[in-house]
């Protein structure tokens, strides 16, 4: 009896072994891949004559990794905009900002919903994104669906139409300078916007 029982220990001992060396047991390290990670935002211009013209604008390159505890930050900088592009020549004072962050944005993902995502499917989650503007931090919900295309690269999408306050984008002085240097004095108070991010397991 003594025999059986230490085999059993010994048995259960490889299996736990066996198990903690499979490839799926381990962390995955799911990133974003700047190359086909974007979001892109719809202006509203309110002109002086009260006409109103849509412009599209994309923030790319877009850059971050999910730690182990699910945290997800996007620092945000102006050379992922197509601001510069449009702006031509910046006055000195501007180009000093192009590579600094303008903001950082925070969510919080298990990520067991991630890893027991079958190829194929899809699954919708509700983020909490925290938006950090120096000491200031605004949350919104924000619906988020994830499709696993392969076994290393997961889409992300919006999963409904989401806008952003035009009013409290125009709040925010380096976005207030921004759209000034644009010509846009005043703009819509929907700001709709459309996530088309890759997170890839590296």
């Amino acid at each position: 009896m003594y025999e059986m029982k230490r085999m059993g220990r010994r048995a259960a001992g490889v299996v736990a072994l066996g198990l903690a060396a499979l490839p799926w047991a381990a962390q995955a390290d799911w990133q974003l891949d700047p190359a086909r990670s974007h979001v892109e935002a719809t202006i509203t211009e309110i002109t002086s004559s009260g006409e109103s013209v849509a412009h599209r604008h994309a923030l790319k390159r877009m850059d971050g990794h999910i730690a182990e505890d699910g945290t997800l930050r996007l620092p945000v900088r102006l050379n992922q905009t197509d601001v510069l592009e449009q702006l031509g020549d910046l006055p000195p004072w501007m180009e000093s900002l192009s590579d600094t962050e303008l903001t950082t944005v925070v969510t919080q993902l298990d990520p067991s919903v991630l890893e027991n995502l079958p190829v194929g499917e899809s699954r919708t989650e509700t983020l909490m994104l925290s938006v950090k503007d120096g000491d200031a931090s605004q949350q919104e919900p924000l619906k988020v669906r994830f499709t696993r295309e392969s076994e290393g690269e997961i889409r992300v999408r919006n999963a409904e139409a989401v806008a952003l306050d035009g009013q409290v984008i125009m709040q925010n002085q380096t976005a207030r300078t921004v759209l000034g240097l644009l010509g846009y004095q005043q703009i819509d108070d929907e700001v709709p916007v459309e996530l088309d991010a890759v997170l890839v397991d590296r």
